[in-house]
């Protein structure tokens, strides 16, 4: 999930700077491929070492209470945020998971979200049947035309939900939804991120 400068209640449960030991001054000329290979990591002065070394380790020290910090998933994150134009990422086992923790961390016991109804199976049936048993109200729309999401929001409303380019998990650097108004984003890393499978192949 990426989060723009927009979302502040999440954000600020959010612990990455989107490029680590560089502020955004120094970077605002960088391009989406520079992103790609420096966004999220500093060399450490002990190696050098220009990508993010892998560590035979199963456990590391924190400076803090966080416990779900880690050092190849802050990498990872920070430099998602830098290639979606977002502040912050987290990255979670699967894009289900994503969008859950998006809407559970936005929507309260009595709220809702609006959502089209032409979704994935696994998107529906969590809308459908696990937000509902949270008392997360989803209501559905029949189409895409804006005028029936309007009609839907009230004061309860916290989301609207659109899968956007297919859900931009092929857009890839073809577009942007937080450049276009968009709030929270939420890839599937299986798909141009992690080239489909073929990267672990």
């Amino acid at each position: 999930m990426i989060y723009d400068n927009q979302s502040t209640y999440i954000k600020s449960k959010i612990r990455n700077k989107v490029l680590d030991g560089k502020d955004r001054k120094e970077t605002e000329n960088f391009q989406f491929e520079t992103f790609q290979l420096h966004a999220g990591h500093t060399p450490s002065i002990a190696t050098r070492a220009r990508a993010a070394p892998i560590y035979a380790t199963t456990s590391f020290t924190f400076e803090s209470a966080e416990h779900a910090a880690n050092v190849f998933g802050a990498v990872f994150e920070q430099r998602m945020a830098a290639l979606e134009g977002g502040t912050n990422a987290i990255s979670t086992s699967s894009g289900q998971a994503a969008q859950f923790v998006a809407i559970s961390t936005i929507c309260s016991i009595g709220d809702n979200i609006i959502s089209t109804s032409c979704l994935y199976g696994g998107t529906y049936i969590q809308f459908k049947v696990t937000l509902p048993r949270l008392g997360i109200n989803v209501k559905f729309v029949q189409g895409d035309d804006p005028e029936e999401f309007s009609r839907l929001i009230d004061d309860k409303t916290r989301a609207i939900y659109l899968p956007v380019i297919v859900d931009n998990t092929f857009g890839g650097y073809l577009i942007k939804p937080i450049e276009h108004g968009a709030n929270i984003v939420v890839h599937s890393a299986m798909k141009w991120i992690g080239g489909h499978g073929t990267t672990r192949q």
